[in-house]
């Protein structure tokens, strides 16, 4: 199983609606969980167990909410007696459904059950994701926006390839990736990336000289959200790259700690602490898995110094590599190359 999020635009009386239901549901769940845990035993609970202002669906989907938590608190999970805070409701995939770029779900309006339709914003990426068997829908509200999260069951390719590919993740080429047989792809554009983090290194810089907080969040959000799109978009087409060219398994480098041990430019200091080679790894990671592909993360050292020809060390010149043997390439090739036969490393941490 995976999850889907995206942003809901209510209007203004969805929104008041939307208010009023997690509201409820998250009242309802802390009167049952503290009502249970006063009684000397579980009592059976149903939907007919308690009186809430939310429809019959939602309302069993509350009693599903307090008995995963008693269970959790009776193993010991949690330590004191949990109390819901964040606003939440929750659908079963019999209860909501996705319609031309809308979710239709039922909330309590009126005195009575009523089904409302509220606009989603769902990428292309996401619309690929929302292919499978849908399950449960999870409405949340953060950083002031209607969110929604649906629980999906990932068809896995069950045949895969039987090729070998190497990644090698990066600043100006934010991923190269070279396969067994010797086909080569770069992936993103690393010029781009680095004048969006500086237009918005500026734009942060003056907003805070006026103290404008406000806008400085705002701002924040727009820069992540590009990038973000970014590395979905990198990931997949390294990943169709992979399929393409028959690849069982994909070879990346362990990035932990890569922010205190990498050598960069003083100019590229400031992106090395600031890019998040954790998430396109992470991304390429699940679109691999969901195409039967199997990641494996080696030990990277020495993968951009090593000769793919004789084994001999050399130090690339900006871009380039050469080594006396008579081998000439690209540094990014190269230790796309040298991913490939390096070996796996305990564990595949990834953080960075």
């Amino acid at each position: 199983m995976i999850t889907v999020q995206f942003k809901l635009l209510p209007n203004e009386q969805q929104d008041k609606q939307m208010h009023e239901t997690v509201k409820e549901y998250i009242s309802s769940a802390n009167d049952l969980i503290y009502y249970c845990n006063t009684q000397m035993q579980a009592p059976r609970l149903s939907s007919s167990s308690f009186r809430a202002m939310l429809p019959s669906a939602v309302k069993n989907e509350v009693v599903n909410t307090v008995k995963s938590i008693l269970r959790k608190y009776g193993r010991g999970s949690c330590g004191t007696l949990p109390v819901l805070r964040n606003p939440v409701s929750t659908w079963n995939n019999q209860n909501y459904k996705l319609q031309d770029g809308c979710i239709v779900f039922p909330v309590w309006a009126d005195g009575k059950s009523n089904r409302i339709r509220v606009k989603a914003v769902i990428e292309e990426y996401q619309r690929e994701r929302l292919g499978g068997k849908l399950g449960s829908f999870r409405l949340t509200r953060k950083n002031g926006k209607w969110i929604a999260q649906i629980a999906v069951e990932a068809q896995v390719a069950t045949q895969p390839g039987r090729g070998v590919m190497g990644v090698d993740l990066g600043l100006k080429n934010p991923a190269v990736a070279v396969t067994d047989t010797g086909k080569v792809k770069f992936s993103g554009n690393g010029r781009m990336n680095k004048y969006m983090k500086r237009k918005h290194r500026a734009r942060r810089k003056a907003l805070g000289k006026a103290k404008k907080q406000k806008a400085i969040n705002k701002l924040n959000n727009k820069e992540q959200r590009w990038m973000r799109d970014q590395d979905h978009k990198i990931s997949r087409e390294i990943v169709n790259f992979a399929i393409t060219n028959d690849v069982g398994t994909i070879k990346m480098e362990q990035l932990a700690n890569i922010r205190q041990t990498a050598r960069t430019s003083r100019k590229n200091e400031k992106n090395l602490h600031t890019w998040s080679f954790y998430r396109l790894a992470s991304f390429i990671e699940y679109k691999a898995q969901l195409a039967g592909i199997r990641v494996v993360y080696v030990d990277p050292a020495y993968t951009s110094q090593l000769c793919p020809s004789c084994g001999k060390a050399n130090h690339a010149k900006d871009r380039k590599y050469q080594c006396s043997c008579g081998y000439k390439g690209h540094r990014d090739i190269v230790g796309a190359w040298n991913i490939i036969s390096a070996p796996a490393v305990a564990g595949n941490r990834r953080s960075a």
